[in-house]
């Protein structure tokens, strides 16, 4: 049996965040992630993408970021169970949890927080009655080595923040990008919608719009797709498809464990993030609420204040204060300490 103070499920940015956050109130913290290496989405689906929108990093490579976050949190010793999917949930007479995987792994914890980012997830796939065909043989969902594409003909269907970061990216690596959508408006962010549309006037990006892809040719790989573009077809000479229409997300087991659920996302308390259970929080894109926001930024938030909310239910009556963070080192587990010799929390009872 596996005992920790907070079992964290989900190890992306969130989840791994979790860790750093709860480090600084000296708690211990457990993780438990289907894929078989931390960092989510970031690790496992688009790791060389880059992300603007973290403060203090104009810019940062995905796989870079769980690097970071794996390096920060290390100091607060975090187990890990990977490879494993979090399947039931036993409430105990002491009111701990516990959580047991897949692969029988049992998980003892008087706070759980699930960070699963969209829970399980697959790739929404255009329907285009062929494409399976082409599936790993010029057709892909997500990007993860960018290189892959280098000197070669690529085009990005879709209309969202994916699509658009991934043009401008590519248009300096491929030989030729074409960006396809469905409608004339794109829902991405407006900076990126304006930096796509500057690469078109200066013609490293093609943009077709509004059109679909209906069809994909080729033999033992993709040659050319066929466009519909209002009553026309336009015949298209390309070396890569890659539709990036999000991901449909399930959220699993976690569904059945008693707590509300709205639009397959769970309800949370926004005053520090717990679930209709006491005891069970849900941070990250996993959760929903009135205004939610599904950014990295947001899930590091919402992580504080919840650790901050985990420390009094496990703390009763003691009151721990973060003065701040602002020193370069801070007390491990361990007690080692990197250079700093100031205090960085106390303990008020």
């Amino acid at each position: 049996m596996i005992q920790t103070d907070i079992l964290i499920i989900g190890a992306g940015p969130t989840g791994l965040f979790t860790v750093f956050e709860a480090g600084l109130l000296k708690l211990r913290c457990h993780l438990i992630d289907a894929l078989p290496q931390p960092g989510g989405q970031c690790s496992e689906l688009y790791p060389k993408k880059p992300i603007y929108d973290i403060p203090g990093l104009p810019e940062i490579l995905a796989g870079d970021l769980t690097k970071n976050l794996l390096e920060q949190g290390k100091q607060f010793q975090p187990g890990f169970t990977l490879g494993e999917r979090a399947e039931t949930i036993e409430k105990q007479e002491d009111g701990s949890f516990i959580v047991t995987t897949n692969k029988g792994t049992k998980h003892q914890a008087p706070i759980i927080a699930i960070a699963g980012g969209l829970g399980s997830f697959e790739p929404r796939k255009p329907l285009i009655e062929n494409i399976t065909n082409y599936e790993d043989k010029g057709v892909s969902y997500f990007i993860k080595d960018p290189e892959v594409y280098r000197n070669k003909r690529v085009v990005i269907s879709g209309g969202g923040d994916s699509a658009l970061d991934w043009c401008v990216f590519l248009a300096d690596i491929a030989s030729e990008v074409t960006l396809i959508h469905r409608r004339n408006e794109f829902r991405g962010a407006l900076d990126s919608v304006e930096r796509v549309q500057e690469l078109k006037l200066i013609g490293k990006i093609n943009l077709i719009t509004p059109a679909e892809v209906v069809d994909i040719h080729g033999d033992d790989h993709v040659e050319a797709i066929t466009v519909k573009k209002g009553d026309k077809n336009i015949h298209l000479e390309t070396d890569y498809f890659i539709p990036l229409f999000g991901l449909s997300p399930k959220l699993g087991p976690i569904g059945d464990w008693g707590l509300e659920i709205e639009k397959n996302a769970i309800k949370v308390d926004t005053l520090d993030y717990q679930t209709n259970i006491p005891g069970i929080f849900a941070i990250g894109d996993v959760n929903t609420y009135e205004g939610k926001l599904k950014l990295i930024l947001c899930g590091f938030h919402e992580a504080t204040l919840m650790c901050q909310s985990a420390y009094k239910i496990l703390n009763p009556g003691k009151k721990f204060v973060l003065k701040y963070t602002t020193v370069s080192g801070i007390n491990g587990f361990d007690g080692s300490r990197k250079e700093s010799p100031k205090a960085v929390v106390k303990a008020i009872v």
